[in-house]
């Protein structure tokens, strides 16, 4: 790649960051967790246990994962569905993520995938606790709740 080709990439990450967090302070809610983020075990490379009390809906994390707004998962990522006519390229293809992850894995990627790949872009969406910039008025607020984590996990553990 020529070296203004790596400018545009990191412009574009940098781009992404930024609309990153412009969502995050927009759509960060209060009172969501079931299980409080910062009571989540991580097992190894996974979060064996669900967050919520209930368990997760595939067409409720299909509905997130399509939408272009709260987790707005089509902004870096592929998604193989129909309903989606474009979509980012930054981060990986979601297609067959069911089949490559289990729900133990795709959970901790939703919760906190900076602890996983630090040198994401993608936004911790259940964790925190050690982020960096956070607006005041969405400290200790999680972007999605326990319930939306795992109709996460669920959508996402049916794409095989």
């Amino acid at each position: 790649m020529t070296a203004a080709g790596h400018r545009a990439l990191r412009v574009t990450i940098l781009r992404a960051r930024a609309a990153i967090a412009v969502l995050c302070a927009a759509t960060a809610g209060a009172g969501w967790a079931d299980v409080a983020p910062a009571d989540v075990r991580v097992a190894g490379d996974g979060i064996a246990e669900p967050v919520a009390a209930v368990p997760g809906d595939a067409a409720r994390g299909r509905a997130l994962v399509i939408a272009r707004d709260h987790a707005n998962c089509v902004l870096c990522h592929a998604v193989p569905e129909p309903a989606v006519r474009f979509s980012g390229n930054v981060g990986p293809s979601l297609a067959g993520i069911g089949a490559r992850m289990t729900a133990a894995q795709l959970r901790l990627r939703v919760a906190d995938n900076l602890s996983v790949n630090p040198d994401s872009v993608m936004p911790s969406y259940y964790k925190v606790a050690g982020l960096d910039r956070v607006a005041l008025q969405y400290e200790g607020r999680p972007i999605l709740s326990a319930a939306e984590v795992e109709d996460l996990v669920a959508y996402l553990s049916t794409l095989r």
